[in-house]
């Protein structure tokens, strides 16, 4: 069997990015540039402008008493000229007009009336943003390598620009299958339990900065389950299927997988998630998920998420990772490194993880509370108290 980081270096190999689109800024949150550099066309500012609402002058000519010849509001376009013994009153925003070199702020003036100020002694350029202090025309500004926060759009838009080439969100088709499903929202008959894992794996598709297509609910039926992974993979990017991945008698997913197209791997060290297989059907990248809902998301954050990410251009699982120190003993299969489901808080010493609720694989409760995956190494029998291992923190930290 493979190990998570061989698996995943496989399916990373196989990555190909999406192509891009032209989206308007009020659309681009969340979405992935093609470039994360962009070359200032501009100056931000575009001009020397005033940081407070005060009043405009030369620094020579503080303190005193100086006259007022005007005013200039945000927006301004006839500016007049401040020469020696003169100010002009300001308002925040508005562009610094010729002469002035500082200006005083409001409260620290004071207005003597009959058109006169009195300004203390102040240093040049004292509440001024000069031309440029942000940007200058010709640097090369760097985003960061994530999608675009509202930061990050700010910027582009200060530059001047209405919109920006974003990687297409991958269409994921997603695929559960069992005779035992029946959808959420409806009554269950006799055997039957909800089908947790296609809303769970639309939302997490959603988070990885893909776009969900749930396919039609298939059950242990080969040539029914066929059909739909043909249709899954002629018409999306990235094919996730869910059960039917073991060696059951009604395990038929992965078998639809090789005749259909190619199976890369089968089974991987992990705990939980061991019956995962990844191949291909029609050139499309499949990713055979356990039936197990918690096998399914966990194995989705280690796979599935980083392939997600890949096609966009984005670079790891852009999660945090950290070392906690573990508080209580928690059991697992030697045989396989296991992504325990705990819940991370800061001691005072460091970070601190406990389990967040029953670790089976079947036991989502657990890893709805949880807010990191905290990896015990395989050869372990247990997480021991008191010792560090590293978390892959998904959730928010308190």
């Amino acid at each position: 069997m493979l190990s998570v980081e061989e698996a995943r270096d496989r399916i990373l190999a196989t990555v190909r990015p999406t192509e891009a689109e032209a989206v308007g800024l009020e659309q681009a949150a969340g979405r992935v540039p093609v470039s994360f550099e962009v070359l200032a066309a501009v100056d931000v500012p575009p001009f020397a402008n005033s940081a407070m609402d005060g009043f405009a002058l030369r620094a020579a000519d503080a303190p005193g008493e100086l006259r007022l010849i005007g005013e200039v509001a945000a927006g301004s376009r006839l500016l007049p000229r401040v020469t020696q013994g003169e100010a002009v009153r300001i308002a925040t925003g508005a562009p610094l007009p010729p002469g002035a070199d500082t200006v005083v702020a409001i409260e620290d003036a004071g207005e003597m009336g009959e058109g006169r100020v009195r300004v203390p002694a102040v240093a040049a350029g004292t509440h001024v943003r000069p031309a440029g202090g942000d940007t200058r025309a010709g640097d090369r500004v760097a985003l960061p390598a994530e999608p675009l926060a509202p930061a990050s759009i700010a910027v582009l838009a200060s530059l001047g620009l209405g919109e920006v080439s974003v990687r297409r969100r991958p269409v994921v088709a997603i695929l559960s299958s069992g005779d035992e499903l029946a959808a959420p929202g409806t009554s269950l008959e006799p055997g039957q339990i909800h089908d947790a894992n296609s809303a769970a794996l639309a939302a997490a598709v959603v988070e990885g900065g893909g776009e969900p297509w749930l396919l039609p609910r298939a059950p242990d039926d080969p040539a029914v389950i066929e059909r739909v992974v043909a249709q899954g993979a002629a018409d999306a990017d990235l094919l996730l299927a869910s059960g039917g991945m073991s060696v059951g008698r009604h395990d038929h997913v992965r078998g639809v997988i090789e005749r259909l197209g190619a199976l890369d791997f089968w089974r991987i060290r992990v705990q939980p998630g061991k019956p995962l297989a990844f191949g291909s059907v029609a050139g499309r990248p499949v990713i055979g998920l356990p039936g197990n809902p918690v096998s399914a998301l966990v194995t989705f954050e280690l796979f599935g998420r980083p392939l997600l990410r890949a096609m966009l251009g984005l670079p790891g699982d852009g999660r945090l990772h950290l070392s906690a120190c573990l508080e209580e003993h928690l059991r697992k299969d030697p045989a396989r490194p296991a992504y325990l489901r705990v819940t991370v808080r800061r001691g005072p010493d460091g970070w601190l993880a406990r389990g967040a609720g029953g670790q089976g694989s079947a036991q989502l409760r657990g890893l709805a509370a949880a807010n990191a995956l905290l990896i015990v190494p395989e050869g372990e029998p247990a997480g021991e108290a008191g010792r560090t291992y590293d978390a892959l923190v998904t959730g928010s930290l308190a």
